[in-house]
């Protein structure tokens, strides 16, 4: 026999059920709120007196130079490391493989690989320098920041101190075939006319998703689709992989992005190719071939927990206005 609800229950839920939008309304405007205040207006970019030199292959400092002086080569490869000593050499070997090469094809291709060490506590600039004084420091650098600044603030760095008509962003676990920034520059080329000189051109592994779930726990398949889906929904459209470390960009795009760009962990690339989207700057998706490999930096949950909500933050700031789509020169 059911027991006849009390009067006040029906009255309750129809009452909470009038109040739910309102507190949701509430809720969003209070997080609106908190992602305006906290947010830098102009993101801070500062070189530590150290990190204003490099050291060459002879052990003098030079200068480092500026994105915004002329290009003076043809490609600069940007390498953000973090306790790489294990996985930098395959990267590097495979890279200035195929760069020489090219060079010996085209003596008028020039290059320069920039290793940026972000603050490591192994022996990733040495390992590195290794390259520097094999190729001389002409074609490979080596910028060792004081600080772990975060993947994307180590990309930045390297990009502010490159000298190339294009830039290429490369992870230094070469799980991308270096051979294939050939398809990223036809990606490139394939968008010219480029509107004033700005052009990306992105590796993506989204042709790979259903081998890669196949080998994925079931938590980090739902982790990962989520990811997916709150790219797609706040910030990206029409990318479907943000994430991949093998990004081409012409000089112009990568002044004009990175100077705008605040975010310096794990989600400055969908930050990236949101402020492309909204300066109109062309994107291309290219397929590239990707294998994983073991040592990665990314703890899953957390990782995922802080990309979710930077996520959510670059939307609501640039909405607000906390966050503009300004340009202006680094320190």
């Amino acid at each position: 026999m059911e027991l006849p609800l009390p009067p006040s229950l029906p009255a309750a839920a129809a009452v909470l059920a009038l109040a739910l939008p309102g507190l949701a309304a509430l809720l969003l405007v209070l997080i609106c709120m908190i992602a305006h205040v906290t947010a830098r207006k102009m993101p801070t970019f500062h070189r530590h007196e150290k990190e204003k030199f490099f050291v060459n292959a002879e052990g003098r400092k030079e200068s480092v130079p500026s994105i915004h002086d002329p290009p003076t080569r043809e490609l600069s490869v940007v390498v953000p490391s973090y306790n790489e000593e294990d996985r930098l050499p395959l990267m590097m070997d495979e890279a200035l493989d195929y760069l020489e090469k090219r060079q010996k094809r085209d003596p008028s291709f020039t290059y320069e690989v920039i290793v940026v060490d972000d603050g490591s506590k192994d022996e990733t600039t040495k390992v590195a320098m290794k390259y520097c004084k094999k190729y001389g420091s002409d074609k490979v650098r080596v910028l060792t920041l004081v600080k772990n600044r975060g993947k994307g603030g180590a990309v930045k760095m390297g990009v502010f101190s490159s000298r190339g008509k294009k830039i290429l962003m490369v992870d230094a676990d070469g799980a991308t075939k270096f051979a294939d920034i050939e398809k990223v520059e036809e990606g490139l080329k394939n968008l010219q006319p480029w509107p004033n000189e700005m052009a990306i051109s992105c590796g993506s592994r989204a042709h790979l998703e259903k081998d890669s779930v196949a080998k994925r726990s079931y938590f980090r398949t739902i982790l990962m689709y989520g990811f997916h889906f709150l790219v797609w929904f706040l910030c990206v459209k029409k990318i479907r992989d943000t994430q991949c470390g093998f990004k081409l960009l012409t000089r112009e795009a990568a002044s004009r992005t990175f100077s705008t760009l605040h975010i310096e962990r794990w989600a400055f690339d969908v930050e990236l190719l949101y402020i492309a989207q909204r300066l109109r700057i062309p994107i291309a998706e290219v397929a590239v071939n990707w294998t994983e490999i073991e040592g990665s930096k990314l703890v899953p949950f957390w990782s995922w927990l802080q990309m979710g909500r930077d996520l959510l933050f670059i939307r609501l700031r640039y909405m607000t206005g906390a966050w503009q789509l300004e340009t202006r020169k680094c320190n």
